[in-house]
């Protein structure tokens, strides 16, 4: 197992890295929504009706 993770090693680091990317992207957009400024407003925005429940 030890001499997988050694071989493998930088892979686990891309992926690692990647992970953490893509969860902080999740976040912010899901913070965005929450807050209600997805698109810097809802007026004219193609996701208006269905962005945040009212």
């Amino acid at each position: 197992m030890l001499q997988w993770i050694f071989e493998n090693g930088g892979n686990l680091i891309v992926l690692g890295v990647l992970l953490v990317v893509a969860a902080g992207a999740l976040a912010v957009i899901r913070r965005d929504q929450k807050k209600g400024g997805c698109c810097g407003g809802c007026s004219g925005c193609a996701m208006e009706g269905a962005c945040h429940r009212k």
